[in-house]
């Protein structure tokens, strides 16, 4: 592991890319990646996330709340009370991981009934959504490491105004070593299988933004310009919301051109400028391996949401994210535009998901 992080840095300081060499430039906040219409202002943070319940809503029929619904391919059945209960978490295809722990379907045991479990947000499979972290085949240390640092305060967003990050907090000061640890090797030992459909557009389909959460395809006809964004939304809203189906996927339009070019980013750390290239940043093999899928204690990038990418490499950045081997990767983003790194997340996500299963490293305790 130290060969592999001084390789790295020996390849940044080659590349021109030290952080005492460069003078970051930090464009505005890449408003798709939090999916918000709006830069944020000073003194905006977080509302509280509402603690998982089983109440009614107010606002919603009764019945409808309470009756029994099915998805194709599952005999579970469940009503929309059920879905929404954050601290029981449904499962509506158990044969597709292992059984989940109780970390993992009610949360760290420590915060009893108001605890959310892992599965909630991240889904039963890991596969997450844009609105948080792809959290399947990941290793197992890098995971912990994770948790950890959520804990400790050194991973928080760029936009104050991002609820589920706080929420990360907490749940990671309550969860015990033994709970990290059961939660990593859970998530671990889930193959990455394809999630995202990846789609070159200049004009896509009207959408609907929901404001820090996600944009629903309001449209069918391409009639909005996508002017430079990516825009990740599920292929049918109520599946994904409604029933949080974990079987059914996304959509990510990306900027015509967008993944040749971050293609050549990620192979070579190089841009075209006036037909010659030009070094901008360190080749991800160099940590992520060869087809991003992993090294060691490094992350799988490929196949993974662009919106959850895209924060990460800004978190970098900003230093929001300042967690273990963050010092690393603050050299190898620094050099880069918002468009650039756009351009990156566009043809990670497009890589197709490996067909082997995942490997797991020796868990940290």
């Amino acid at each position: 592991m130290k060969r592999l992080v001084f390789a790295l840095a020996t390849a940044a300081c080659v590349a021109g890319i030290t952080s005492s060499s460069i003078l970051a430039q930090v464009e505005p906040l890449p408003l798709w990646a939090w999916a918000r219409s709006t830069q944020p202002q000073p003194g905006d943070k977080a509302a509280p996330q509402a603690p998982p319940t089983r109440n009614l809503r107010p606002n919603e029929d009764p019945k409808e709340q309470t009756m029994l619904r099915t998805v194709e391919g599952s005999s579970a059945k469940y009503s929309l009370v059920d879905i929404r209960d954050g601290h029981n978490v449904i499962d509506w295809f158990p044969q597709d991981h292992p059984v989940m722990t109780p970390i993992i379907k009610n949360g760290p045991a420590s915060m009893g009934e108001v605890a959310r479990g892992c599965g909630s947000c991240h889904l039963p499979n890991g596969k997450g959504r844009p609105e948080n972290a792809p959290v399947s085949a990941q290793p197992v240390n890098y995971f912990i490491q994770q948790l950890r640092d959520f804990a400790a305060g050194r991973r928080v967003s760029s936009d104050p105004r991002k609820p589920n990050t706080p929420t990360m907090g907490i749940l990671a000061r309550a969860m015990t070593e033994e709970e990290m640890r059961q939660a990593a090797e859970y998530f671990a030992a889930i193959p990455w299988t394809p999630w995202i459909k990846v789609v070159e557009a200049e004009l896509i389909p009207e959408m609907e933004l929901e404001e820090g959460n996600m944009y629903i395809t309001h449209g069918k006809e391409p009639t909005e310009k996508l002017a430079g964004r990516i825009v990740e939304t599920p292929v049918d809203a109520w599946q994904a919301n409604g029933l949080r189906n974990p079987h059914s996927g996304w959509i990510a339009y990306v900027p015509t051109g967008s993944i040749a070019r971050g293609k050549r980013l990620v192979d070579t750390g190089e841009v075209m400028v006036g037909g010659k290239p030009v070094r901008k940043t360190t080749a991800c093999a160099t940590c992520h391996g060869p087809d991003m899928q992993g090294m060691g204690d490094f992350p799988a990038i490929g196949s993974r949401s662009p919106s959850y990418m895209m924060r990460q490499l800004y978190d970098f950045k900003t230093g929001r994210r300042n967690g273990t081997y963050a010092a690393i990767m603050k050299p190898v983003v620094d050099g880069l535009t918002n468009d650039e790194m756009r351009d990156i997340v566009a043809y990670l996500a497009s890589i197709p998901a490996p067909q082997a299963t995942p490997r797991q490293t020796a868990s940290a305790r």
